[in-house]
């Protein structure tokens, strides 16, 4: 009874604020139904894990807002065959949404715990194409380079230059790009070596920490 109450919410979720929002990508709904986003929260959050927000997922993370996982998804224009890298591997509920739409996922997280959690609910639900590594994810992942996608779920003071090395031909990068007081969503195509820049819209994650992340003293968790 439990798990069909979820599947009417998942269903709910997917009407309200992925499609009457302007989604429609069939591979990306079908991805979004099939992926049950209450096992990737505590069992005291699985009742609030189909509502239009983020939720907190310990270490000072959360995981995003369904429309904003449907959304960067649909900006990296997957059909199947990509190997991608999601910088923030949290819950590991956007790496397994990923899995659906792509051949190979990599993931980083900086946390060892969210990694190793993570890790340990992908495989329990069978997410075998999705590889869990924990490190400084503003640094990428390059022994699976190159990267026909490259999805960020933490804002960055600029695009990391490893990540945009580590892009291949004709490749996305979807981004929050910014600080505390403001971010947007930037997406990034490689084109001849060279990369070119969109400004979408406005968001607000948390802080990309590492080597090319924010700085404590310049962005302090709350």
């Amino acid at each position: 009874m439990e798990e069909e109450k979820f599947r009417k919410e998942r269903e709910e979720m997917l009407r309200a604020q992925i499609e009457d929002r302007g989604i429609h990508n069939p591979r990306l709904i079908e991805a979004m139904y099939r992926v049950p986003r209450h096992l990737f929260v505590s069992a005291e959050l699985r009742a609030h894990a189909y509502e239009d927000s983020p939720l907190p997922i310990g270490s000072g993370q959360t995981i995003s807002q369904p429309y904003m996982v449907a959304a960067m998804t649909h900006l990296l224009n997957l059909h199947g065959s990509e190997v991608v890298l999601e910088i923030g591997t949290g819950s590991g509920y956007q790496a397994a949404i990923l899995s659906r739409m792509a051949r190979e996922v990599h993931t980083i997280e900086r946390y060892p715990e969210l990694a190793e959690k993570a890790q340990t609910t992908l495989s329990e639900l069978g997410f075998h194409n999705v590889f869990v590594h924990a490190g400084d994810g503003s640094l990428g992942w390059p022994p699976a380079a190159p990267y026909q996608g490259i999805l960020v779920t933490a804002a960055a003071p600029r695009p990391p230059e490893p990540l945009i090395e580590q892009l291949d031909e004709g490749g996305y990068l979807v981004i929050p790009v910014g600080g505390p007081e403001g971010q947007e969503l930037q997406r990034w195509k490689k084109v001849s070596g060279r990369v070119y820049q969109e400004h979408l819209f406005p968001v607000a994650f948390v802080p990309l920490r590492g080597n090319l992340g924010w700085r404590e003293d310049e962005w302090r968790d709350k």
